[in-house]
């Protein structure tokens, strides 16, 4: 029995998407973001962490994170994707090295049904020579996603991706462009798991093109041996694994599997595992109705004493804490 991480992971830190603005830009015009812990809760109630991206539909704009270690402004082309995963600050211009105060009455989420996208215009100009339609990806961070962790500052995919996933991208983008166009009924439904799909295929591409050498979680998945391990602990997270038993079933010795595992995921495979569970633990909590011993029971403790021990150590609250909130 294996499992698909990716996917497991993805449900388990409850993503979900959301197309927030359609603007249209006319040089030389600048828009700055705030960082996102300013403003998850007004554009994603209720969310722990917000996910910031733009997909460039038309003509071309500059992008870059204006606080904290130095960043050089990233040029995007037409069909080009960036994503921002730790929620930094940043500006997005017609030019690179352009600033402005960032407006966070405009992230207010409307009340009205079917009142996104927000259609904005930005700059003096004419006609506009930049389309760009910006949303939120709403995550749990706490008390462990492994994927947030592995991603970079800044990740831009589109142009430059491999021509089997260049094909699948810009569908993304078209189907995008085209619902925030129209605004059929329906049409926040479908650019909301649009938005989803595409974050998926984003992370799959800049997976795929990660380099050889490179350690994180990302490249745990990729690796043979590595990702076996993940995927039969995802499989069974209840399981009392031991690391003799994971080792035998991955065809490796305790050493290499213990080594190569803690190298590119940064945790040892116990320690991962007891991580994991703590993230399924909390999902399950934060919905509501389930007894902290059945929980418990469900992420492969038999003592309720235990199971509260180590999600205090790891999440900072009592499961019982955790579920209200």
């Amino acid at each position: 029995m294996t499992a698909d991480v990716l996917s497991d992971v993805l449900s388990a830190v409850r993503l979900t998407g959301s197309v927030f603005f359609d603007i249209t830009a006319a040089a030389p015009w600048v828009a700055e973001a705030p960082p996102s812990a300013q403003i998850a809760g007004a554009v994603l109630p209720g969310a722990q962490h917000a996910i910031e991206y733009h997909v460039l539909t038309r003509g071309s704009c500059w992008i870059s994170i204006v606080d904290g270690a130095p960043f050089e402004p990233v040029q995007l082309q037409e069909g080009d994707i960036a994503i921002i995963p730790h929620g930094e600050p940043h500006a997005v211009s017609s030019a690179p090295g352009m600033r402005a105060k960032p407006d966070l009455d405009v992230h207010r989420r409307p009340y009205e049904v079917g009142g996104l996208p927000i259609r904005l215009r930005a700059g003096t100009g004419g006609a506009g020579d930049a389309h760009v339609i910006c949303g939120f990806f709403s995550c749990d961070v706490r008390p462990f996603n492994p994927l947030l962790e592995a991603l970079p500052r800044f990740v831009r995919v589109g142009r430059g991706a491999s021509p089997a996933t260049d094909g699948l991208l810009n569908q993304f983008v078209l189907l995008l462009s085209h619902e925030t166009r129209h605004r059929r009924p329906g049409a926040q439904s479908v650019l909301n798991r649009l938005s989803e799909l595409m974050l998926i295929e984003a992370v799959r591409t800049y997976m795929d093109r990660l380099d050889p050498g490179r350690t994180g979680w990302l490249s745990g998945l990729r690796d043979p041996l590595v990702g076996r391990a993940l995927a039969l602990l995802h499989a069974e997270p209840a399981r009392a694994w031991t690391l003799e038993d994971l080792a035998a079933a991955c065809g490796a010795s305790r050493s290499a599997l213990a080594g190569r595992f803690t190298q590119l995921t940064g945790h040892p495979p116990i320690q991962y595992l007891t991580r994991w569970r703590m993230q399924l633990a909390a999902r399950r909590l934060s919905e509501g109705g389930a007894k902290v011993v059945a929980v418990a029971q469900e992420v492969g403790y038999d003592s309720e004493a235990a199971f509260s021990r180590a999600f205090k150590k790891f999440s900072g609250r009592s499961p019982s804490e955790w579920r209200s909130g």
